[in-house]
Parts: C-alpha cells; sequence; structure tokens
C-alpha cells in the first residue's frame, strides 16, 4: 500500500486541495474506498499513532468518569453543573478527577439528571425539591 499525502482547505464552498506549485483545485466527491475489516486492523496496526491498545494497556487505561462526559454533553462547565444542579463543586471535580465516587443516590441523581435535564432544573428552580 503506498501513501500520499494531500494537503486541503475547507472553503465555503467545498473542500479544495492544495497543489505543489500552491494552486487549488476541487476535491472529487467520490467517496473513500470502503476497507475489510482484515485490511482496518492491518491499517491500524501500521500507525503507530492508532495501534489498538492491548487488553493488558485497557485494564489499565484511566477512564473517563461519566459524570465529565454528562456535563460535557450538557455544554455545563464544571461551576455552571455544580450550581444548576446544587452538587457541591468540590464534589463535583472529586468525582470527574477520580479521587472520589458517587455513592448510589448521587448516582441516582445522575441518572435523573441524564434522562431529564431540564426537568430536573425546573423541579430545583421551582422549589420542589
Amino acid at each position: 500500500m503506498s501513501k500520499t499525502t494531500t494537503i486541503a482547505k475547507t472553503r465555503r464552498d467545498g473542500v479544495v486541495e492544495i497543489l505543489a506549485d500552491g494552486s487549488e483545485q476541487p476535491l472529487p466527491e467520490t467517496p473513500m474506498r470502503p476497507m475489510t475489516p482484515d485490511e482496518i486492523s492491518e491499517a491500524a496496526h501500521a500507525d503507530p499513532d492508532a495501534r489498538p491498545m492491548t487488553p493488558d494497556q485497557m485494564t489499565r487505561a484511566r477512564r473517563v468518569p461519566r459524570i465529565k462526559t454528562l456535563r460535557r454533553a450538557l455544554g455545563l462547565t464544571q461551576e455552571e453543573f455544580a450550581a444548576r444542579y446544587r452538587v457541591p463543586l468540590g464534589t463535583l471535580r472529586d468525582w470527574e478527577q477520580g479521587r472520589s465516587e458517587p455513592d448510589q443516590p448521587a448516582r441516582a441523581y445522575l441518572t435523573v439528571i441524564a434522562h431529564d435535564p431540564e426537568g430536573v432544573r425546573r423541579a430545583l428552580q421551582s422549589g420542589a425539591c
């Protein structure tokens, strides 16, 4: 498999290839060639920056806490999430950084937030809780 490097820029009217002389030409709209699972595996193993992790590496990998994923999905900073859902900021940071984990009631609360963040926000604003 030969490798070629293509330099491209995104323009308002589409993607263009930058040629060696500095001129531009539109990239063709043809889709990428589909790869078989074996070709995908071979390409991944050949790329030093994208090699698949071994089972041992997977077990030692640091996982992103779900609370961080939830907060980011809602587009909130730590401060905003903590204030909106009345979670102490230090507690939220400890959860996100893996220093501690939410207990069972906190996990239940986070599950409710994940399923209906606006409903929780409205309930807390109305003083129902």
